[in-house]
């Protein structure tokens, strides 16, 4: 488990370092929301459907939120935006047809070689990033505090390094700081490493990152999935207690009620190449897509 472990700190780190740099989209203003009128932040306006109703542990039943199922042919920027950043190293971020679309009912995200019609902007140092990789966020659009978060998602059939999947949670700028890490909080719902085929890996950043990555405290090294096929993946946060499932399946509950989670959190899903021991070295073939039929919310 050594080079999972490496791999999933290495890639932690890299979304810490995406972020570094203000969130919002450059090609596009947020969208205008008013302030919470409670703890859980703004929800989109319409009346959402989630299907059928959620039971909630302790009884009752889940509220939706948020139903997102990408039935058109682009995002609803009412809600989404897809994210530009110059990244480091080979890689950037652009929202392009190519790196981030809808279609067929599913949310399409790619990382592709760099060419004449999709280019890395240059930085500062000179330097320009060989691949671009697609990034969906609800960055001042959508965010919530405790909930239910899922995604029903497919990721490329792969068995050698190279492709790093995430589904996560960041916090909301406009009511809480996101600075310093991890102290602000990540909730990592689910990463997939190419490296690492049949493992689902959640993370939870917060204070106890000091520790580095404790299995079923901050993150888990059990939690089964494949690559290729259609998995769903979903987190039950409260204000005491966090779990994440992979499939229904409970992998990851942590009971810290750590102040870390106790804000708004914005969504974003991300297709990127990888790090450290899931660096790409080329047999994967590019490019590469994460599919994802849904996203849905509920309070």
């Amino acid at each position: 488990m050594r080079s999972i472990r490496r791999a999933t700190t290495l890639a932690a780190g890299l979304l810490a370092a995406a972020l570094a740099v203000p969130l919002a989209p450059p090609s596009v203003a947020p969208a205008v929301s008013a302030p919470p009128s409670q703890p859980g932040g703004p929800a989109k306006p319409a009346k959402p459907d989630c299907g059928a109703r959620v039971a909630k542990p302790g009884g009752g039943n889940w509220t939706c939120t948020l139903a997102e199922e990408f039935a058109g042919s682009a995002l609803d920027d009412a809600v989404w935006a897809g994210h530009n950043l110059l990244g480091s190293g080979d890689m950037c971020v652009l929202s392009t047809p190519r790196t981030v679309s809808v279609s067929g009912g599913a949310l399409h995200l790619s990382v592709v070689p760099a060419d004449a019609t999709t280019q890395c902007p240059r930085r500062a140092d000179g330097t320009r990033g060989s691949y671009v990789a697609g990034w969906a966020t609800t960055y001042h659009r959508f965010s919530q505090q405790y909930g239910r978060f899922e995604a029903r998602m497919r990721v490329q059939a792969a068995s050698a390094p190279g492709l790093h999947e995430a589904f996560w949670l960041w916090p909301d700028t406009r009511y809480a700081a996101d600075s310093p890490w991890p102290e602000t909080g990540e909730i990592d719902i689910v990463e997939l490493h190419s490296s690492h085929p049949d493992m689902a890996v959640p993370f939870l950043h917060y204070s106890d990152d000091r520790l580095g990555p404790v299995h079923g405290l901050n993150t888990s090294w059990t939690c089964a999935t494949t690559r290729g096929a259609w998995h769903t993946y979903t987190l039950e946060w409260f204000a005491d207690r966090v779990t994440i499932l992979v499939d229904g399946k409970t992998c990851l509950t942590n009971t810290a009620g750590a102040s870390s989670f106790q804000k708004p959190f914005i969504i974003n899903l991300t297709q990127l190449l990888g790090s450290g021991t899931n660096a790409y070295d080329g047999r994967v073939p590019l490019p590469a897509t994460m599919d994802v039929d849904y996203v849905k919310v509920w309070r």
